[in-house]
């Protein structure tokens, strides 16, 4: 063997250790899959439901917060979520799934057993535990339940609730629907028997694409969605915490579907952080 092919040869022995060794190294770099989305469409209520009318509504109870569940901020499918400091006065209107036999059993967010036949929720910024009464705004239905889970972790719902909840709410067939979120004190447990106010007639859906101070900026990014194609943009003002500020929102829309719709065309042009306003 000549001295050149014995220098091919220590190359190609070194090549092969180097591989080796980034092989080995890589083996320490573990990639943690994503949460598992919660979808009504992908899971399933029990085979054989059972009546579910006479579940008894959470009642509020004064509770230390979670050890876990709370921390803040979090990080899910690489988007960012402050955790409320507070649910003292939090209303607000947004789009109901339910999870129920996929995860029943598994763990919850603050590391509580999820049990589909009790009145529970998941919300993705309200401090765990949380007591809230949800109102079914196309039925008027109404039920007290206790935010013990983190999700849903979809770009337009607000809250995932129960396989329970959902059959009184009467949005488990449909797989979702337009609530009304209001949290409960617990110091004032007598307030959750009171009956809530009753909504305003009527309740319209809209996609909220951003909320701007200046209503020139407002007017170009109208302009922008008009240029993709976007039907039924408009702006209008609202103050908010004593800043008025110009909506950029598509709709009216009549059903969670159109809106998911939109939504998804947005993310395809490039628009993220959508939300869906309901009046």
């Amino acid at each position: 063997m000549n001295l050149a092919q014995r220098r091919r040869i220590a190359l190609l022995l070194c090549g092969l250790v180097i591989i080796s060794l980034t092989a080995c190294g890589r083996r320490d770099e573990v990639k943690l899959p994503p949460p598992e989305p919660r979808d009504a469409q992908v899971d399933r209520g029990p085979a054989i439901p059972p009546d579910v009318s006479a579940v008894p509504d959470a009642v509020p109870t004064p509770e230390p917060l979670s050890v876990y569940g709370n921390r803040t901020p979090y990080v899910v499918l690489g988007r960012k979520y402050e955790v409320l400091p507070s649910s003292k006065g939090y209303r607000e209107r947004g789009i109901a799934s339910w999870y129920g036999e996929k995860f029943h059993g598994r763990l919850t967010s603050n590391r509580e057993s999820y049990d589909m036949y009790k009145m529970t929720a998941a919300h993705k910024t309200l401090p765990l535990p949380t007591y809230a009464r949800v109102t079914n705004l196309e039925n008027g239905r109404t039920v007290v339940l206790r935010i013990n889970d983190r999700g849903p972790f979809h770009e337009n719902r607000l809250i995932d609730l129960s396989y329970a909840a959902a059959v009184k709410l009467g949005i488990h067939i449909k797989g979702t629907g337009m609530v009304e979120i209001e949290a409960l004190d617990p110091d004032h447990p007598d307030l959750a028997d009171l009956p809530p106010p009753p909504p305003p007639a009527g309740h319209t859906l809209f996609v909220q694409v951003g909320a701007y101070g200046s209503r020139d900026n407002a007017r170009a990014m109208a302009d922008r969605l008009e240029g993709l194609g976007f039907k039924d943009v408009f702006l209008d003002r609202v103050h908010t915490g004593g800043e008025l500020l110009h909506r950029v929102r598509i709709g009216p829309l009549t059903q969670v579907e159109d809106a998911d719709r939109i939504i998804a065309a947005l993310a395809q042009a490039g628009l993220y952080s959508i939300r869906t306003t309901i009046d």
